[in-house]
């Protein structure tokens, strides 16, 4: 039987057969019906309006006559607009009609309902049969009992017909209380269900479809699409919210992206913010220990504080990074931080904490060097003040003496020579006086904590150098007065103590030289100090022969003595040296001279340990150094390789980050040598131009970059399987990008990026290419990423949910309304997706609006950034 054949046993021969119901389902939305369809559709009246309901156009004005003629020139006019649908009408001729013939007006309303009521359904591409009856399946396929594999015997027990019903509308029916043995009840229900609350009349008699070996499938057919079509909007209603819940989903997302970069983005910077303040705190201590606790601590800082936030940094960069991927792919705007929390501003103050971090290491090392100087000095100015004061003691009270008073001539003449001899030792000591001033000076200069007490006893020194100076010249001036009145001299005493006086200063000198504390930082400098030493051992066989001479002296007076039986009174007159304390000080100074040997021998070898721990730091970074370089040349040529796909790329990038993690140990070590190193207190190293601090921020941008460059791989990967786009294409593109990228430094200027669109195919002028840069350069860097230039590539293809979109999909849950309220997002939604809308739509301020409307236009445009959400 064709399509457009239906058996008069479709009816059963009843005037309420199931077409006779679907017309008049029609037909009374125009106040009309039928009670014959054999007789009533014969004038073409009835037929022209029941397609004029159903199609919802207006046919050509029908015939008013009662003719034969008009009645076939009415269904004519109603075969040819069916016609016009694209229906083709076989062996159905308008005589037929006119004549009431009942197969031919059945199979032509058969052909109407196919067009009008089933033909439309289709889902997943299917025929209008398949599309219905798959329909029916996914929405009964939850249900106990049914089976619906057909338009026959799946609905003879009425199951499958109250299960629709309750997919839709459980209020009405409670399907749990059906029974499946209860067929004629089940249909019976259903049937009066339907009419009752869905408007759909009754087309069909139970006790005929239950006793009916296989029930009419045309029937049925017409029948279950009018369930269709009553659901259809709940069906629009279920995709329109489904749409919307994806959306909010995405954005719900990328918020909390937001939140946690704000978050992450404000701890960094308030750990910024806090820790330079203490680096610029350049207060200096009083002692050494006190600076070496300040430089423990600054080690741990750099060790211990500051590893986690280059971490975090860098983990700040690649989620802003990911997040912006995110945005771009579901066609949101860019993400701007809060004010002062952009990549920038956080590499900003990077870079400020960093120079502040360099200058209070700087700031330490030197601080150190003055404390270390300071004490050296403190230490030096005691010994030659004490050594002064010893030899001042006791020489006001000498110069005080009237003893030339009640002397004799020969006295006389002794205290005179006695006091030259004493004046030679005084112009002797200006020298000393005079560095222990200067030292003195240099401790202030040097802000020594304790040179209050330094002045304090350098003033003393100086007033009593004064005084001495003073009386020194009274006392001359008085012997000058007595001298004409003595003229014996003992010339052998007076010579004596010329010549023992500036050899004992000499011995003095010498001793002094030879006890003097030192510090020196290279081995040149303590070389320097032994060259010194021994040209000073050269002069010791000459100093000998003066001592030997001066002894002779000592001699020849005793000589004199016995030749001539002079009785000595044993005291030289003119001097308090006598030739044991001359011959005491000489074996002092030949005892010093080895002991001095072997602090200077000691001293080298400390420097040559020192130049060992130079050399070893510098062997190490001297690897290390170009290793870091290298690193970051190779990861350099991985992102710009075309040759392989990006998850070889990726794979490549994996392995030398590994390698990276695993190189850290050479870096540990080398912080361990130099750690060794500032102990030493060693602050050059001739052998390697690499610093720590070079090794330090070479390792930090590695670290940094190689993380960032598998975040990028990571994200074009991303972007190449949300776009769809083939490794061919990407290869492509990055073989573009990276002709154009002049300086290799993975960016094009935009000259460049205007040479490549036009290589590629484009025709830019000045607005259209300002345009384009205003999406590839949202913040007017000056730049085009990689990353950029994918996206703009890829962004005009991309199928992507856009706001018409979703303002439609609200649309339908609002049941065609401009405004929806609460109660239908609340209904329509799951629940965190309507409290979202509801918190965030503005009131609806429309002349259509009532209490509780809320505005889903200008909310759809905020979440694609064309307003403020």
């Amino acid at each position: 039987m064709s399509d457009q054949q239906f058996l008069w046993q479709s009816c059963g021969g009843r005037k309420d057969c199931t077409f006779t119901a679907w017309c008049n389902s029609h037909l009374r939305k125009a106040g009309t019906g039928i009670e014959n369809i054999e007789e009533d559709f014969r004038n073409g009246l009835k037929l022209m309006l029941l397609l004029e309901v159903i199609s919802g156009e207006r046919l050509p004005k029908p015939d008013k006559g009662k003719m034969r003629f008009h009645k076939i020139a009415n269904v004519n006019k109603a075969l040819d607009f069916i016609a016009s649908k694209g229906v083709k009408l076989v062996s159905i001729g308008a005589e037929e009609i006119v004549d009431g013939n009942l197969k031919m007006t059945l199979g032509m309303i058969w052909t109407i309902i196919l067009r009008f009521a089933i033909q439309d359904i289709s889902v997943e591409e299917t025929s209008a049969k398949e599309g219905l009856l798959l329909w029916c399946q996914r929405k009964t396929a939850p249900y106990r009992n049914v089976n619906v594999q057909n338009f026959h015997i799946s609905w003879k027990d009425g199951l499958a017909l109250c299960a629709l019903i309750h997919r839709h509308r459980p209020d009405l029916i409670d399907y749990a209380k059906l029974r499946k043995d209860d067929p004629i009840g089940n249909l019976n229900t259903a049937f009066e269900v339907a009419e009752k609350y869905l408007d759909i009349p009754k087309m069909l008699d139970a006790e005929d479809i239950v006793n009916t070996p296989k029930p009419d499938e045309k029937a049925i057919m017409t029948y279950v699409s009018c369930f269709y079509h009553a659901f259809a909007g709940a069906e629009q209603a279920e995709t329109a919210a489904n749409r919307i819940c994806k959306v909010l989903a995405v954005n719900q997302e990328n918020e909390k992206l937001m939140q946690e970069y704000e978050k992450l983005a404000s701890e960094l910077l308030e750990w910024i913010r806090r820790t330079i303040p203490w680096l610029e705190n350049r207060v200096p201590e009083k002692s050494m220990s006190a600076m070496q606790r300040k430089l423990e601590d600054f080690r741990d800082y750099r060790r211990v504080h500051k590893p986690p936030r280059v971490q975090e940094k860098c983990q700040l960069e690649i989620n802003f990074n990911t997040l912006q991927t995110k945005l771009r792919l579901s066609n949101r705007p860019a993400f701007m931080p809060s004010e002062g929390k952009m990549v920038s501003d956080i590499a900003n103050a990077w870079k400020g904490l960093e120079q502040v971090e360099k200058g209070y290491e700087e700031w330490l090392l030197t601080e150190i060097r003055r404390l270390e100087r300071l004490d050296h000095l403190a230490e030096k100015f005691k010994q030659k003040a004490t050594l002064h004061e010893n030899w001042t003691r006791g020489k006001e009270d000498m110069l005080l003496q009237k003893d030339y008073e009640s002397a004799t001539l020969y006295e006389i003449r002794a205290l005179m020579r006695k006091h030259e001899a004493f004046e030679s030792d005084l112009a002797a000591h200006q020298d000393r006086v005079e560095q222990i001033a200067a030292i003195a000076q240099e401790l202030n200069e040097l802000d020594y904590h304790d040179a209050a007490s330094v002045n304090s006893r350098c003033q003393g020194i100086c007033d009593q150098w004064d005084t001495l100076g003073t009386l020194t010249q009274k006392r001359r001036d008085s012997l000058e007065r007595v001298e004409k009145l003595l003229e014996t001299i003992d010339q052998l005493y007076l010579e004596f103590a010329k010549r023992a006086a500036p050899f004992n200063n000499w011995m003095d000198g010498a001793t002094e030289d030879l006890q003097d504390m030192f510090i020196v930082h290279s081995i040149e400098e303590i070389q320097s100090l032994i060259t010194a030493h021994e040209q000073f051992k050269a002069t010791l066989p000459e100093a000998d022969k003066e001592r030997m001479a001066i002894l002779g002296i000592q001699n020849e007076i005793q000589k004199i003595a016995q030749t001539y039986g002079i009785k000595l009174s044993g005291v030289n007159p003119y001097t308090n040296l006598s030739h044991l304390d001359v011959a005491n000080k000489w074996d002092m100074v030949k005892q010093l001279v080895p002991h001095r040997d072997q602090t200077l021998q000691e001293e080298l070898a400390r420097q040559q340990a020192n130049e060992r721990l130079r050399r070893q730091f510098a062997a190490q970074a001297n690897i290390i150094g170009p290793w870091i370089q290298s690193k970051m040349e190779e990861i350099g040529h991985i992102s710009v390789d075309i040759s392989g796909s990006l998850e070889d790329q990726m794979n490549h990038l994996k392995q030398h980050e590994q390698n990276i993690i695993n190189y850290k140990a050479n870096i540990d070590k080398l912080e361990g040598d130099h750690q060794l190193i500032q102990e030493a207190l060693i602050f050059d190293n001739k052998h390697t131009n690499y610093t720590m601090e070079h090794i330090r921020v070479g390792w930090e941008q590695l670290l940094t970059t190689i993380a960032r460059t598998i975040n990028e791989v990571e994200n074009q990967i991303l972007t190449r399987d949300a776009k769809g786009i083939s490794q061919e294409q990407m290869n492509e593109f990055r073989a573009s990008f990276n002709h154009f990228d002049r300086k290799r430094n993975g960016m094009m200027d935009p000259d460049d990026f205007r040479a490549c669109l036009i290589s590629m195919g484009y025709d830019l002028g000045e607005v259209e290419f300002a345009r384009i840069m205003t999406l590839v350069d949202p913040n007017n860097t000056g730049v085009v990423t990689f990353q950029a230039f994918i996206d703009f590539m890829t962004r005009e293809t991309a199928e992507t949910d856009t706001a018409e979109q979703v303002m439609a999909s609200f649309k339908i849950l609002a049941s065609d309304k401009n405004y929806i309220t609460i109660e239908e997002l609340r209904r329509e939604l799951p629940p965190e997706q309507a409290e979202y809308c509801i918190s965030r739509m503005t009131k609806y301020t429309g002349a259509d609006a009532v209490s509780g409307a809320l505005d889903y236009v200008s909310f759809s445009s905020a979440l694609y950034g064309e307003s403020d959400l």
